[in-house]
């Protein structure tokens, strides 16, 4: 999976817009005051992590995109 299949997925569990960030895929806007978030990192893996009161909390790291959109996948369903 990919991070256009994982919004596709989320779409499809009916989880809330609000609660989640996908890099370049889904910036919710205004943004909410926390989240689940994936985002690449300049050292080119995928975090996984929970943005709350203007700060992010990374709970994963990933080598390969496919176990990060996993990853949020389960977090949110």
């Amino acid at each position: 999976m990919d991070v256009r299949e994982l919004r596709a997925a989320l779409k499809d569990a009916h989880v809330a817009d609000g609660y989640y960030w996908i890099e370049g895929i889904h910036e919710p806007a205004p943004t909410p005051p926390d989240f689940v978030y994936l985002r690449r990192g300049d050292d080119g893996a995928w975090e996984v992590g929970t943005y709350e009161r203007g700060a992010r909390h990374p709970l994963a790291r990933h080598r390969d995109e496919g176990a990060a959109c996993d990853d949020l996948l389960r977090r949110l369903t």
